[in-house]
């Protein structure tokens, strides 16, 4: 039997770990796995589960659910969210428990009846509704499109808990400990980070919104959807948010290529020499073919230079690096310096839609850009050097 995790005073842990899914949403390569974290609230006059899981975990959810109830009913599901990693066992708990009540925003009763059928005993709530347990209540918050319309947050206004659904979360299962203070930061950072690029970071104003919303409660504890569970230092991950969503880089470069035979990567090279000799000490290179562009996003998110270096290919850029401009474009990252270079044999084309990606994502660029026929010559690689030198001192 799954044992629940007891995560606070009368409230439960009672998420799953996910080895086995490969990519999230069927994109993000997901190398530590991921979890899905769900709780329990157990009130003296009523019970109250915040989100389920996905489908596939329906025993080991409901094992530590039934745990937690410890013989009573489930009176109230919080619908946080209704993406289906956060929803997905909606149908079965109410095969269960038959008088359910669901608490959700006006945005979430039409997913309910698309995704489940479910037209009866939704309770609607708006920002500052709350609803008592007994010994805890529960004050709701919209945070809409963090990252769906219908997206909200749970407060424990008695134990002072923040059931924050995707907001704060990251990539990686549970391993051994829950909580931050039970690892190493380096463990979840990076997979935090790479997280929000991911899914949240298209929406860095609204979390801007959103922790404006939020600034007022006396938050003791954050206890995501996915990823780490905060009780020992909320306000990291906090600043954390404010500084990724406020686009503030650290002094360091991402340099990406695309390149058929080599030839483009020389000259991503030496465009991390001159990064190096402008005394830049953080510096990412990637060949945009072999590295999934969640990684490249995460690092872009993380340092204040990109250079971008492409072949031509059948007169455009080169696919994998059109990947990553697009997924750029969707995300538009601010306060970043932007360096550009293309080469090309019997037909331009690279650099030339660099240029129209520069124009649409609107970051400062620095010169020189560089185009080259063919293979690199010295002349040309010391112009690649000459960028990556502008860039570092763009950052200085």
């Amino acid at each position: 039997m799954y044992k629940a995790v007891q995560v606070n005073k009368d409230t439960w842990w009672t998420g799953v770990n996910d080895y086995e899914t490969d990519m999230f949403e069927s994109l993000w390569p997901l190398p530590q796995g991921v979890a899905y974290n769900a709780y329990a609230v157990i009130g003296s006059t009523a019970t109250a589960a915040i989100d389920t899981v996905k489908g596939p975990w329906l025993d080991e959810y409901t094992d530590k659910l039934t745990e937690a109830l410890n013989g009573r009913a489930l009176n109230y599901l919080v619908v946080n969210h209704m993406e289906p990693d956060h929803a997905g066992l909606i149908s079965q708990l109410l095969t269960r428990w038959p008088s359910l009540k669901f608490i959700g925003n006006a945005k979430t009763a039409p997913m309910l009846k698309g995704y489940h059928g479910i037209t009866d005993n939704i309770i609607t709530v708006k920002d500052g509704d709350t609803l008592d347990l007994g010994g805890h209540v529960l004050r709701f918050t919209t945070v809409p499109m963090l990252h769906w319309p219908e997206s909200m947050v749970t407060f424990d206004t008695t134990t002072g808990v923040l059931f924050s659904n995707d907001s704060f979360g990251g990539f990686g299962a549970h391993e051994g400990g829950i909580f931050d203070d039970e690892k190493n930061p380096s463990r979840w950072e990076d997979e935090m980070l790479r997280y929000y690029a991911c899914i949240v970071g298209k929406y860095s104003n609204i979390v801007q919104a959103a922790l404006k919303k939020l600034g007022g409660l006396p938050i003791k504890n954050i206890f995501p959807s996915h990823g780490t569970l905060f009780r020992h230092d909320p306000q990291k991950v906090i600043s954390l948010y404010d500084k990724w969503s406020k686009y503030e880089g650290e002094n360091g470069a991402v340099v990406v290529y695309g390149s058929m035979y080599g030839h483009t990567r020389k000259m991503a090279e030496a465009v991390c020499t001159g990064l190096s000799a402008a005394k830049v000490r953080d510096i990412r290179l990637y060949d945009a073919s072999r590295t999934d562009p969640s990684y490249i996003l995460r690092d872009i998110w993380k340092f204040k230079a990109i250079a971008l270096l492409s072949c031509t290919y059948n007169t455009q850029l080169y696919p994998a690096m059109e990947a990553v401009c697009s997924k750029l474009l969707n995300r538009m990252p601010k306060n970043k310096f932007l360096g550009l270079a293309g080469s090309y044999s019997w037909s331009k084309g690279a650099l030339t839609a660099l240029q129209d990606f520069a124009e649409k994502v609107k970051l400062p660029k620095i010169g020189p850009e560089v185009e080259v026929y063919a293979s690199a010559t010295p002349e040309d690689l010391q112009k690649c050097f000459d960028l990556g030198v502008n860039l570092g001192e763009a950052m200085a």
